[in-house]
């Protein structure tokens, strides 16, 4: 579970964080950084219509910085230390901003290139626009790392197999989606997802779908490993 803080606080106020020049660690930014890097820990920019997100928001961080070809090719270099607990969640944004009902697509692709080490999960977070619900879809997770909340069974949706799990962080419900196999590539159909929980459960009603983020929820990568997003797309009609 990934706090959306941009989005919360929008970039406004995260303005005045770039301008004092706040950073975690003493990281630099990778040599390969195209055309945008930040190692700043709120650092984030908008490239072709997606905004990229460092995102370092949980207690205990070390070191990481983002880099971006554009806004669908991107990624991570993190360091944080191998204790427990989320450290960051640098990711990519699509705002979608329409109710599920009226929506007749949500669909997303993604190809990634992930370590073999540390504790994280590559994972979707997508927002309702009152921050009342949280969906997670885990395409991938290595190390220690679990959902929040009970399990609630298996279902094939939107073109993969989830363990499924609801749960409550005190702010907003949780519904997380876990692949039932690790995945560096694929297609999410996402609104059958949303249907199900709206219409199948009834966990939640035609709430307005905000943001769809796809990035790495880390929680450990002592050393420093790269978390490299080589194409991802949104789309929704």
């Amino acid at each position: 579970m990934a706090p959306n803080i941009l989005s919360r606080i929008g970039t406004v106020l995260a303005a005045p964080a770039l301008a004092l020049g706040i950073t975690v660690g003493a990281a630099s930014a990778p040599a390969h950084a195209a055309i945008w890097s930040s190692c700043d820990q709120w650092g984030n920019t908008t490239l072709n219509g997606y905004i990229l997100y460092n995102n370092i928001w949980g207690s205990g961080a070390g070191s990481q910085c983002v880099w971006a070809n554009s806004g669908t090719n991107w990624g991570a270099w993190a360091n944080h230390p191998g204790t427990g607990g989320i450290k960051s969640y640098p990711n990519a944004k699509k705002v979608v901003n329409k109710p599920i009902d009226s929506l007749r697509s949500l669909t997303s692709s993604y190809n990634v290139t992930v370590p073999s080490a540390g504790a994280y999960n590559t994972s979707y977070d997508i927002w309702d626009t009152d921050y009342d619900y949280e969906i997670m879809l885990w395409v991938n997770q290595y190390g220690p790392v679990g959902p929040l909340g009970s399990p609630q069974g298996t279902v094939s949706l939107g073109g993969h197999t989830w363990n499924v799990y609801k749960g409550d962080n005190g702010a907003n419900e949780v519904f997380s989606f876990l692949r039932t196999s690790r995945s560096t590539s694929g297609t999410v159909n996402i609104l059958p997802i949303l249907d199900w929980i709206k219409d199948t459960k009834g966990w939640m009603g035609n709430e307005t779908i905000g943001d769809v983020q796809f990035g790495y929820e880390i929680t450990s990568s002592p050393g420093g490993l790269d978390f490299r997003t080589d194409n991802l797309t949104v789309s929704s009609s």
